[in-house]
């Protein structure tokens, strides 16, 4: 399948998924600190692939896919921190957890590809 488009990108279409997920969970997180940091980090990782393919030369989408990867980890450390303070639960921790970590394996495979 040729990808004419950002939104054609499985990595970009998952990162969407975990925003949107990270946004329903902390909807109504009290933490503005840490809420609007993790919801950066996950907006961050779609945005930079998409941004990314917008430039369209392999060199220039290859760095925006290694600043996704680097927000993706950095999800990733924010779910920790945040399990560990209970401000969520093990299942919404597992769900984000284990796309993130999808995410970034894809984001990787991408990389090499390029």
């Amino acid at each position: 399948m040729k990808i004419e488009k950002f939104e054609d990108i499985i990595a970009w279409q998952k990162a969407k998924d975990l925003a949107v997920l990270i946004y329903s969970i902390f909807e109504n997180c009290k933490d503005y600190s840490y809420r609007d940091q993790i919801q950066r980090a996950s907006v961050s990782v779609m945005n930079n692939i998409a941004e990314g393919f917008e430039r369209k030369t392999n060199n220039e989408f290859k760095y925006f896919l290694y600043i996704a990867k680097g927000s993706c980890g950095e999800v990733r450390s924010m779910l920790l921190l945040g399990f560990e303070l209970k401000k969520f639960s093990k299942s919404d921790y597992e769900k984000c957890y284990n796309l993130s970590l999808e995410i970034s394996k894809i984001l990787s495979g991408l990389i090499k590809t390029l």
